[in-house]
């Protein structure tokens, strides 16, 4: 099996000048780097990538935890975030918390027992803040906040909601029904930045004196709920003549109104948050929030160059931004702006 040895006796330079172009640390002349490179080609050199790893004290592994990948908007942001990170040279590995008996636990252990550099967290957690902020270890956390010190990336939902009550409001609706998560999640200090959205839609409706009811349709885990919650708002609400959701609630609820015979956009307008694949395969282009996931995993993969650098280790070789202590800088929140794409939904 060729090593380094082999590699240097080949370039005709030093074993610590394989081992700085092998790594990726110190500097090493043009020149060198190229005889170096050119033996690794010859001799069909593959690095010991477990004694690299050891030697950066890195894993190069970012474990990715969300609530479920059966859901639209996870799936696609699993997807974009996987992306990212490759182009960084970073492996992901996945945690559907809705798929696991043992949920975030056991990527938290493995994060402290540095089996991996960093976590991005994107799903509900039980646990209260000062169990985060003790992990000492890099987190980012996307729409939700874990506590002081973890950065947060997030969409603009109070934008969100001003382009949906826009749009309801210009359009003429008269009773618009919203459908979300279980309403406690409302709760004053609440982690969950993405009702933002509805109590913008809700209070800009109230001032324009249109009707809007809220409708709890589970955890965005519980797709079946979803569904169902999509169909029974035509015999729960039989005026209603806007329905705004999810992807997958918009997508429902277009076809329910299709079975029922009600013309959309004319008698009910149906607007998507989200703007995954689904919004555009539902029948009919539904209008769409769009939130943006390019720019969303661009920023959660900075983010977690940052914690990374200021854990001690090197950051990916796509950026290496500067940060100070993980544990004592202020939790930074990254918003993202949302679009508004125009359907065949409304009118």
């Amino acid at each position: 099996m060729v090593g380094m040895r082999d590699v240097a006796k080949a370039a005709g330079v030093s074993l610590s000048t394989v081992s700085l172009v092998v790594n990726n640390t110190g500097y090493v002349s043009a020149d060198m780097r190229a005889k170096v490179e050119s033996a690794m080609r010859q001799l069909n050199y593959i690095p010991n990538e477990l004694a690299r790893n050891l030697y950066r004290n890195r894993t190069n592994t970012i474990g990715v935890i969300m609530p479920t990948i059966a859901h639209p908007f996870f799936s696609t942001l699993t997807a974009h975030l996987q992306r990212e990170f490759a182009a960084r040279d970073l492996k992901t590995l996945l945690c559907s918390t809705a798929d696991t008996d043992k949920g975030e636990s056991e990527y938290i252990d493995m994060l402290q027992r540095h089996m991996m550099d960093g976590i991005i967290m994107a799903a509900h957690t039980e646990h209260p803040a000062d169990y985060w902020t003790s992990i000492h270890r890099p987190i980012v956390a996307f729409d939700r906040t874990l506590g002081e010190g973890v950065p947060v990336v997030r969409s603009d939902h109070e934008q969100g909601g001003r382009l949906i009550a826009r749009q309801l409001i210009d359009s003429g609706a008269r009773h618009v029904v919203l459908v979300g998560g279980p309403r406690s999640q409302f709760a004053e200090g609440t982690t969950f930045p993405t009702i933002r959205y509805h109590l913008t839609v809700e209070r800009l409706l109230a001032e324009a004196g249109i009707a809007c009811d809220y409708v709890e349709a589970g955890t965005v885990a519980d797709i079946a709920a979803h569904e169902a919650t999509a169909c029974a708002i035509f015999e729960r609400y039989p005026d209603v003549d806007a329905i705004v959701g999810s992807d997958v609630v918009a997508s429902v609820a277009l076809q329910e109104a299709s079975r029922r015979g009600i013309e959309v956009p004319a008698d009910l307008q149906v607007i998507a948050y989200d703007g995954t694949l689904m919004a555009e395969t539902a029948g009919k282009r539904l209008t769409a929030i769009r939130q943006d996931f390019p720019a969303i995993a661009a920023a959660l993969a900075a983010r977690m160059d940052s914690q990374i650098a200021a854990d001690g280790g090197p950051a990916s070789p796509a950026k290496n931004d500067s940060a100070s202590d993980v544990d004592t800088q202020p939790t930074p929140e990254e918003v993202i702006p949302v679009t508004l794409i125009p359907g065949e939904t409304t009118r």
